[in-house]
């Protein structure tokens, strides 16, 4: 009894650290929103702006995922084009937010062409995806001042 329960927590320990030393790592960046603080993982090429979070089965608790651009004051479209779990958007410009989509429900339905597409009302500079909910949970709000920790 004592050797299988010996070699059951050696399992687990070599699991733990195999998944801490060849695990997955993602390059962060502490973004603040209000009095919220949380990582963002960013998309830094055309190619992972594309894909974003498709395709992936969740996004950490709090964790948020980011897109920006080269330049600036863009208006993008977004849509749930392989999305698998609901989201919020938060479109920010001048390091401040000036929408906040909510609850936006993945699609699975839907052809491409009648994918919901979803804009910001004017141009920006940063969006950011969060789990659906995770705004209002934490009482992000149009006009919240937006600090990337660098």
């Amino acid at each position: 009894m004592k050797k299988n329960l010996l070699l059951f927590i050696l399992l687990v320990l070599t699991i733990y650290i195999g998944i801490l030393v060849f695990g997955e790592k993602i390059d962060t960046q502490e973004v603040k929103i209000g009095n919220t603080s949380f990582n963002v993982e960013w998309a830094l090429t055309e190619e992972e702006r594309q894909k974003g979070l498709s395709g992936r089965a969740s996004l950490w608790k709090g964790y948020g995922f980011g897109f920006s651009w080269e330049q600036k004051k863009v208006l993008p479209s977004f849509w749930m084009k392989g999305m698998l779990f609901p989201i919020d958007i938060i479109w920010i410009n001048d390091y401040r937010v000036v929408k906040i989509h909510e609850n936006i429900q993945p699609e699975p339905e839907k052809s491409d062409s009648e994918l919901t597409k979803y804009y910001p009302d004017g141009p920006v500079d940063l969006v950011l995806e969060v789990n659906a909910g995770f705004s209002g949970k934490n009482n992000i709000r149009v006009g919240d001042n937006v600090m990337i920790r660098r």
